[in-house]
């Protein structure tokens, strides 16, 4: 066994174990200890217990505030934005799907639909669906097709955004099934040939993504993903239903509405911190987090079993809190790269998809490319940058050659064109937003493949092979392989595997 395989192997049996330890973790309603009864004196708050502070008291505080609140808001920001988009998607007046359905899109994310969406990086090789369920009265029952080969699947995260089950792509195949989604503490006998997912938490988003080779494909591909469909366990059974769910969710509100939900870019900044109490007292973190974590954020507030309350919070310290979360979504983490970097490309970090106790590049990726899929779902590998670690800009030309990532059929590659600013896909004269294994590519004598990245055409002989950028300002690529080979699965610990060239300026 090669030592990428013994990697795996273990990775994958750490994630089943975390996976069956989770699922058999009774729901957590409070958690008091110590610290919490320290920082909470019989319901009083910090303030009340503190003596009046000088300028460098004050100053002390805050630093010490600051770091805490901005290390909670990175933990954080995965379940707010599993809150954001809910309410995007599900909740809010004229939502697209109520919550147990699922909202098909039209079509591929154009940058009309991604916007709709508010979905940051999407692919557009496959039409994609969005569903959000509750699972606390009863499990779902979700049920796939036999695509008879057309590739799909569907992504299972949790509120802390973890793809952490999937039915159909790699995992179970193309030839149909049940599933029943279970939520924390359920009891219950489920019906024979139904297979059981055990959720950790009591929401969870489903994201059917069905492969789509060409605008005449799409009716194909639509039957696929009208086949992907969902039920309340007690409507499966012809039984009684329990009674109705009632949400009373506050509605985030943003700075600028067309900015994916991931940007977390809140009017009040305090809204981020309501939003994380309201969500980790729903859907509890693992214990494991419980016990570790949000003792050291008991300053702030934050616990489970008590909704937080900026009155109760010290000032100093409830200053440093709106500071972290307004930096935590546009600022500190835009720029940072989910993943190590070669000749301008980025490698995503093996924990991507499903990332345990990895909270940095949870957050990165929920910055980037909100449910990205782990590593045996689908392979990425980002363009931030040219071969000179210069940002890749409308106003210049590029090109790359490559040889394009190995896939297992019946899947595909790609590489997609988004705008730096939004993460939405570019808005272009010939309606254009990727290239890949669908498209007829021209190929050069030794399998590489040359695409070229400006806004206007390179010439009629190479314009199968352009994908246009915007006119000005910055943009990025996100390579892709789903059902990715080996090979490519295994660029992800090393380069040399796989590693495609350095996009370059074309003077």
């Amino acid at each position: 066994m090669t030592l990428i395989s013994k990697l795996t192997v273990s990775a994958a049996a750490l994630s089943l174990l975390a996976g069956q330890a989770q699922a058999q973790q009774a729901p957590i309603a409070t958690y008091n200890t110590d610290v919490f009864q320290y920082w909470h004196l019989d319901g009083e708050a910090l303030k009340d217990h503190l003596p009046p502070l000088d300028a460098k008291g004050e100053a002390a505080l805050h630093d010490y505030a600051y770091s805490l609140a901005l290390q909670a808001a990175l933990w954080g920001i995965a379940p707010t934005t599993f809150y954001a988009w809910r309410y995007n998607d599900a909740l809010k007046v004229g939502a697209h799907a109520a919550p147990g359905d699922i909202w098909r899109m039209s079509d591929i994310s154009t940058p009309e639909l991604s916007e709709k969406a508010g979905y940051v990086t999407p692919n557009v090789n496959t039409v994609y669906g969005f569903g959000f369920m509750d699972l606390g009265a009863e499990p779902t029952i979700l049920t796939v097709p036999n695509s008879h080969g057309r590739y799909y699947m569907v992504e299972i995260l949790d509120a802390y955004t973890n793809a952490f089950a999937y039915a159909g792509g790699v995992a179970t195949g193309y030839n149909g099934g049940a599933f029943a989604l279970i939520g924390p503490g359920w009891k219950g006998a489920l019906p024979a040939g139904v297979r059981r997912i055990d959720s950790p938490t009591r929401w969870v988003v489903l994201q059917p993504r069905v492969h789509m080779k060409n605008p005449a494909d799409l009716p194909g591909a639509r039957e696929a993903l009208d086949g992907i469909t969902t039920q309340p366990l007690s409507k499966y059974l012809g039984t009684a239903a329990p009674a109705a769910a009632r949400y009373d969710y506050p509605a985030p509100e943003f700075t600028d509405p067309k900015l994916p939900v991931s940007a977390n870019f809140y009017k009040d900044p305090l809204q981020f911190w309501d939003i994380l109490s309201n969500t980790i007292n729903e859907n509890p973190p693992p214990k494991s987090q419980v016990e570790a974590l949000l003792p050291m954020f008991a300053p702030l507030g934050l616990e489970l079993g008590r909704t937080w309350d900026r009155a109760k919070v010290h000032p100093v310290v409830l200053q440093a809190m709106k500071e972290a979360a307004a930096n935590i979504g546009m600022k500190t983490l835009v720029d940072i790269p989910p993943g190590k970097i070669r000749d301008g490309w980025v490698w995503m970090w093996p924990s991507t998809g499903n990332f345990r106790t990895d909270y940095l590049t949870r957050a990165q990726i929920v910055r980037w490319g909100l449910s990205a899929n782990t590593l045996e779902e689908a392979v990425y590998i980002g363009a931030l940058l040219d071969r000179d670690n210069k940002p890749l800009m409308g106003d210049k030309k590029y090109a790359v050659t490559m040889k394009p990532p190995a896939f297992l059929e019946p899947a595909f590659w790609s590489a997609t064109m988004y705008n730096y600013d939004n993460n939405y896909t570019v808005v272009n004269p010939i309606n254009r937003y990727s290239l890949g294994s669908d498209d007829p590519l021209k190929y050069n004598a030794d399998g590489t493949v040359t695409l070229y990245f400006q806004s206007a055409s390179p010439g009629k002989d190479k314009e199968s092979n352009w994908l246009p950028t915007p006119a000005s300002g910055r943009w990025y690529i996100n390579l892709r392989a789903y059902a990715p080979a080996q090979s490519t699965i295994e660029s992800a610990f090393n380069s040399d595997v796989y590693a495609p060239a350095g996009i370059v300026e074309v003077k």
